[in-house]
């Protein structure tokens, strides 16, 4: 999973650059979310990913333009806003994930090795 909070994480520095929200919603998902699958994500942002793709691939494309420029130039720039505070929100909750998995996780092999002293045996 740290792989797509990274490539969400890549997604949002570009949706935070300069130039028009359609431009910058195009490179961020062409470059970062393009090839993220729905099943590899965790079943709470599953289907909000799968909506977010179905937007970015809704028209058909015209005299070599691809799926995901023609999906968006036809879009309002509510629904461009719309679909890049979509990305927002999947980082966040991916984020969280991965941080709430990390809580739990040992910092290290000794302190996974360790035994509570309740446990010990004394001879």
């Amino acid at each position: 999973m740290t792989n797509h909070v990274e490539k969400f994480h890549a997604a949002l520095t570009v949706l935070a650059g300069h130039g028009h929200i359609k431009q910058r919603l195009i490179k961020a998902y062409e470059e970062n979310l393009v090839e993220i699958s729905e099943d590899e994500l965790p079943i709470s942002i599953k289907q909000s990913f799968a909506d977010l793709r179905r937007q970015m691939y809704s028209v058909t494309p015209l005299n070599g333009e691809g799926s995901i420029c023609a999906s968006v130039r036809k879009m309002s720039f509510d629904e461009a806003s719309e679909c890049a505070a979509s990305v927002v929100t999947l980082f966040g909750v991916a984020s969280r994930m991965q941080d709430d998995i990390q809580g739990t996780l040992p910092i290290n092999d000794v302190e996974a090795a360790r035994i509570p002293p309740f446990l010990v045996k004394i001879v």
